[in-house]
């Protein structure tokens, strides 16, 4: 799989930005503004979520472009 990978919930309330089968950044929806987090996998389980979020069957994220991810980092600010 070449990285990175683009995902987003499909409430949109979540943006991702898989930049590894071990790390990703999280954009999250918060009350007044939205937050940044970055994740790294240390554990089965975090590995796991982030096949899941990989897989291409998956009934919780939207695959999404680089440019829709880009979209939406100049849209939230």
């Amino acid at each position: 799989m070449n990285y990175p990978q683009y995902r987003k919930y499909k409430n949109d309330l979540s943006y991702f930005k898989v930049v590894s089968a071990e790390r990703f950044i999280e954009w999250k929806k918060q009350p007044s503004s939205w937050e940044e987090i970055k994740f790294e996998a240390k554990i089965l389980p975090d590995r796991v979520f982030i096949s899941d979020m990989l897989a291409d069957n998956s009934k919780y994220w939207d695959v999404i472009t680089e440019l829709e991810y880009v979209d939406f980092l100049e849209k939230k600010k």
